[in-house]
């Protein structure tokens, strides 16, 4: 009889996909996928980005090799982008590991072992970045830039169509950059035109992190005349300051980037912009800290994240002087984010008594969440609704929004 394998996936949802194309793998190989309290071997696909991924991956690797000593885990693995990077330091440190497994070729064929809720899935269309950004580790993770053949992309559409999912999450890195690999223009929005033709039966279709760059009006007019495409725009700026762009490697400035905002108000204006944002950039000062805080103020992002610049070797920006010491780094976040709730207070009062659809996530004892098509799962806000009548996860309800919070609303079914 196989063994039984327990998957535990962390960091970002393009982890998730490649988890559940290992459990697909190993199903299909006739080994059965578990919880870890079931297991008899633990995979842990792991993530490195920054300074608190590696700590949450290590703080779980130990816990594994806790439960081995007791012998509740017979092997563990160790995968993804930890091992990629410090696979050497981790072989002698951690000894109790039995293997460890780094990066994985792209595999266009790859089936999926469903790990997110039934009514939602993520599909990557890329692997690797097309960017070069002196803060990220990525590229030297995944490798350069590789699209997904429109062919294999459709077939993953084909089959979430059969099982009528409610929402399709498009992921990559940087989905902007699709098909510039094999030279085509456009090749997000000739894609998503063909994805919504195979779509009838899949509820929503959000596309999650567009480069500020190459945000075209194409595709923005795209995404705005299909209803099936959430009014979500996922525009990561990073900062706003050009000389901290420069250095950041982001190849755009202040101006290009406001200007990139004023053609998503434009062209979708009943759109939520989400970005992301990073403080303490080496070199930042009090002043240009400032800039990025009035303009956040101003642009009134509906939602927005942000990272404290993490020092990563490998990057160019790891070399760079003007380190900013941590405590700086912890007063500007909580600062950003401070502010933030103020303006997501701000824009989430103004959806007081509107009428939105809401898509059910989870249904517990008559009590209800769910999340409208301006939040991304489990990185956003939810809806908290209230029904006379019952409802499952992945029903689509029209809600009444009768309550507003910092991050969520409130609302009656109608």
């Amino acid at each position: 009889m196989k063994q039984k394998i327990g998957i535990l996936s962390l960091g970002c949802s393009r982890n998730l996909v490649d988890s559940e194309a290992i459990s697909a793998r190993l199903f299909r190989k006739g080994y059965s996928i578990v919880d870890i309290d079931k297991a008899d071997v633990a995979l842990v696909n792991t993530c490195a980005f920054i300074k608190e991924a590696k700590q949450e991956s290590i703080d779980v690797i130990l816990d594994l090799i806790d439960l081995k000593k007791r012998g509740k885990l017979k092997k563990i693995i160790v995968y993804g982008c930890l091992s990629q990077r410090y696979r050497a330091v981790l072989g002698r440190e951690l000894p109790q590991i039995d293997a460890f497994v780094g990066k994985v070729s792209l595999d266009e064929s790859a089936e999926r072992f469903a790990i997110t809720p039934r009514h939602y899935a993520y599909l990557k269309i890329c692997e690797g970045c097309v960017n070069s950004c002196s803060f990220c580790v990525i590229p030297k993770i995944k490798g350069k830039f590789v699209s997904l053949s429109a062919a294999s992309v459709l077939d993953k559409v084909d089959h979430f169509n059969r099982e009528r999912i409610s929402e399709l999450n498009i992921i990559g890195q940087d989905i902007t950059g699709y098909g510039s690999d094999f030279g085509e223009d456009a090749g997000l929005e000739k894609l998503l035109d063909k994805i919504i033709k195979r779509a009838g039966n899949i509820g929503w279709i959000r596309l999650l992190y567009l480069n500020p760059l190459r945000v075209s009006e194409g595709l923005l007019k795209a995404m705005r005349s299909h209803a099936k495409v959430c009014k979500y725009i996922d525009l990561p700026i990073q900062h706003i300051n050009s000389r901290i762009l420069k250095e950041m490697g982001r190849k755009i400035i202040r101006d290009e980037v406001e200007r990139v905002i004023e053609r998503v108000r434009k062209l979708n204006p009943a759109a939520a912009i989400r970005t992301s944002v990073i403080v303490g950039f080496p070199g930042e000062t009090e002043r240009e800290f400032k800039e990025l805080l009035n303009f956040i103020k101003e642009a009134k992002f509906e939602l927005l994240g942000a990272f404290k610049y993490s020092r990563e070797e490998g990057t160019r920006a790891y070399h760079f002087k003007g380190q900013v010491p941590q405590a700086v780094k912890d007063e500007r976040f909580n600062r950003v984010m401070s502010l933030q709730q103020e303006v997501s207070a701000e824009v989430n009062s103004g959806l007081l008594g509107r009428r939105l659809k809401v898509l059910v996530d989870e249904a517990e004892n008559s009590n209800y969440n769910g999340r409208s098509e301006f939040d991304a799962p489990e990185v956003d806000g939810e809806v908290f609704i209230k029904s006379k009548k019952s409802l499952k996860p992945g029903d689509f309800a029209e809600v009444k929004i009768t309550d507003t919070l910092e991050y969520d609303l409130v609302g009656e079914v109608l």
